[in-house]
């Protein structure tokens, strides 16, 4: 044990000693249940952090739709096929910014997808000196 958990231990020994944890609220009744209980545990503290930085993984699964309905956008030939696309490609960009909206998390779709586009230009397709 290195010298930092030693400390920890002992701290954590002379409490329980003096009664510390005797009147902790909780006492005697069962842990809450995980709400990552069905993730593989390398994963646990990457989702953990997500979610304390305020992504949800509804967040997560609609962000991965718009990015693969674009992806299809920008590959299809079909005009009729574009279009359909674009028109799920609106309501997954209402169903995203619904979600931020309940976090309260102001969206401005338009200006976003100019600045994707400007830096999709800039790495997709530079200039040629």
């Amino acid at each position: 044990m290195d010298k930092f958990g030693g400390i920890s231990e002992e701290r954590i020994r002379k409490a329980y000693e003096e009664g510390e944890f005797d009147n902790l609220p909780g006492l005697g009744k069962p842990l809450p249940k995980d709400p990552l209980a069905g993730i593989p545990d390398e994963l646990k503290m990457a989702y953990r952090l997500m979610k304390n930085a305020g992504y949800s993984p509804d967040e997560m699964d609609v962000k991965r739709e718009l990015m693969t309905i674009e992806d299809l956008i920008r590959k299809t030939e079909d005009e009729m096929e574009a279009e359909k696309l674009k028109r799920q490609l609106n309501e997954k960009i209402l169903q995203y910014n619904s979600l931020l909206a309940k976090k309260r998390i102001k969206t401005n779709s338009s200006v976003f997808k100019q600045y994707e586009s400007k830096i999709e230009k800039k790495f997709f397709y530079p200039k040629s000196d």
